[in-house]
């Protein structure tokens, strides 16, 4: 008897939208200015929330408004794109009756500006769970968790969609089939942290995904 799909979770930037060069740019500026000691800053907070990396790395509260108020200014010129094939296949799965929502480690001020660029952003999905939804960012489970318990799904009626190791460690500690999108990381350094490879979006739909969630 085949499986039935009800809820789909998707992480945001790097997995639906090409945001990560970005956020890299950023972040890699800010590491290289407040913590030139930590090489590789923007690498080592992919994944986790602001508030966590404000506490972790800057307890100086000047730093930390500083790097507010530029993280908001950045943001608020960013481009938002998805990446190809990624939205056919959120509208595909909505046809479908399964349930869409985002679960991300981004803030609410930070889907603001989303919003601004995609007014019917919040249209695509049944929820947008943000930071201040939950106390544990990723790798740990809790987002993918609560994003089940918001749809009232069983974990194994959830499919995850992340590109980050560390999303796809909350997605797989979860208990959720977690497909790894091969966007910002290569195939073989995803393959063994998630349970299915996807090289793109391209061509992915919901009897796709249905056929790799029921024989994996």
């Amino acid at each position: 008897m085949m499986k039935e799909i009800k809820a789909a979770l998707f992480d945001l930037d790097g997995t639906l939208f090409d945001t990560e060069g970005q956020y890299t740019t950023l972040w890699g500026g800010i590491g290289r200015k407040y913590r030139p000691d930590i090489p590789y800053f923007a690498q080592e907070i992919k994944g986790t929330t602001l508030k966590q990396i404000l506490d972790r790395y800057f307890p100086d509260e000047s730093v930390r408004e500083a790097i507010v108020k530029e993280l908001n200014e950045y943001e608020a010129q960013m481009t938002y794109d998805f990446y190809p094939g990624a939205l056919d296949c959120i509208n595909d799965l909505k046809k479908h009756g399964v349930r869409c929502a985002i679960v991300t480690s981004s803030n609410i001020s930070k889907m603001k500006q989303v919003e601004k660029q995609i007014p019917d952003f919040n249209n695509l999905f049944d929820r947008v769970l943000t930071s201040e939804d939950f106390t544990a960012s990723k790798p740990a489970p809790d987002c993918y968790l609560l994003g089940a318990k918001v749809f009232g799904c069983k974990l194994d009626e959830c499919v995850v969609f992340e590109d980050a190791l560390s999303g796809l460690q909350s997605g797989m500690s979860a208990g959720i089939f977690t497909f790894g999108l091969a966007t910002t990381n290569t195939e073989e350094a995803i393959k063994d942290h998630c349970n299915h490879v996807l090289a793109s979006w391209q061509g992915v739909n919901y009897d796709t995904i249905c056929e790799i969630f029921n024989t994996k």
